[in-house]
């Protein structure tokens, strides 16, 4: 029997219920969750180690090594944003239901960034301590990082829409979003190394915020596209 209008859901609790029951899902699996984390705590604090305790040279490539490794660590999680959802057929009824596709993709983009993103955020400034970086590039970092994730959280899901079901998606995944991901590294880590160095920082973080306010408006259509050809 065809869904008609009054039995449909609205587009908001819609997209609640996707974000509420991919977290819970998220819940039963803490390793999705915890692993991008751990990755991203080793690289930064194992790096200081090895280059020494010099606080010039940790100020000098502390920026660029913490942004490399929030890069990578997104890129651990992000062959599993559609993933499990193919393997286990549920997928196919989400592409099926009276609610737009990319509803779908943008609730399941948003959370991958509440498990994946928002904890690198929180837990950057605990890194940060072991780069001898000042208080306030501590929180430029929060701010980079945060508008930086949103973007690799966006950008990964048409990747990861493109190579659901592939084998070897994560190396092809990786390949696809690299480039996309530069503009957002680059500008990150120039950001944090100008306010560490107390220079202006407004026109880095005015480019990440467009950045990820383009990346909001195009990644959901382009996702929803590659889904639906992907699971043709």
């Amino acid at each position: 029997m065809p869904y008609s209008d009054s039995a449909s859901p609205s587009l908001g609790k819609a997209f609640i219920a996707l974000v509420r029951r991919d977290l819970l899902l998220a819940w039963k699996r803490p390793g999705d969750v915890l692993n991008p984390l751990f990755f991203f705590a080793m690289v930064a604090t194992l790096f200081p180690l090895a280059v020494g305790p010099s606080v010039e040279q940790l100020a000098l490539s502390g920026p660029g090594v913490l942004w490399v490794a929030a890069l990578l660590a997104a890129l651990l999680s992000l062959n599993s944003l559609f993933l499990t959802d193919y393997e286990d057929g549920s997928l196919d009824q989400l592409l099926l239901s009276p609610q737009p596709v990319v509803l779908l993709t943008l609730a399941k983009t948003t959370t991958h960034w509440l498990i994946s993103g928002l904890p690198l955020v929180l837990v950057s400034p605990l890194i940060a301590v072991t780069f001898q970086m000042p208080g306030h590039a501590v929180g430029i970092l929060m701010i980079t990082l945060l508008l930086g994730t949103i973007s690799l959280s966006l950008l990964g899901s048409i990747g990861a829409a493109l190579t659901v079901g592939l084998n070897r998606g994560n190396a092809l995944l990786s390949l696809l979003i690299l480039p996309l991901a530069m503009p957002v590294l680059i500008f990150g880590a120039r950001t944090v190394s100008l306010a560490a160095a107390n220079d202006t920082v407004a026109a880095g973080i005015y480019f990440l915020g467009a950045y990820s306010a383009m990346a909001m408006v195009f990644a959901p259509f382009a996702a929803a596209a590659a889904l639906k050809i992907s699971n043709e």
